[in-house]
């Protein structure tokens, strides 16, 4: 690669693009875990519930779904914006600092909220909301 050239990147900027690929994929990581817990302990309470027949814990089981559901939005906000500042960063002629990690170009009002009501976010925890919902009308 050429310094001169500016269709090729330098290493410097291949590193800076690696190091935000690395985070995206923890963000990613992240959300998968998330999901894992959310499923767990929704459906550990739901169980608990339907084994003791107390609609009361049924009902205190909606607000994990809903900790976890913006928790995963948030960290679905965070992924979109380092995927921004790595686009950001592998156009030629843009400056960004090298290693920089600043994502506040890329920030936008009600972020999260907006990650949160995505489809794939929406239809897992909407559908883990609509099986307490089931639960508590039909089993409970």
């Amino acid at each position: 690669m050429s310094a001169g050239n500016d269709s090729e990147l330098s290493e410097g900027r291949i590193k800076h693009l690696e190091l935000i690929q690395v985070i995206v994929a923890r963000m990613g990581n992240n959300s998968f875990l998330i999901k894992g817990w959310a499923l767990t302990v929704t459906g550990a309470l739901l169980a608990y519930a339907a084994g003791n027949g107390r609609k009361s814990v049924a009902l205190v089981s909606f607000v994990p779904i809903i900790a976890f559901w913006l928790l995963d939005g948030y960290f679905l906000y965070q992924e979109r914006l380092f995927r921004r500042l790595y686009d950001r960063v592998r156009r030629p002629g843009t400056e960004v600092e090298p290693f920089a990690l600043d994502v506040t170009l890329g920030r936008e009002r009600a972020g999260v909220v907006k990650a949160a009501v995505s489809p794939t976010l929406a239809f897992f925890y909407g559908g883990l909301a609509l099986a307490q919902v089931f639960a508590l009308l039909f089993v409970l």
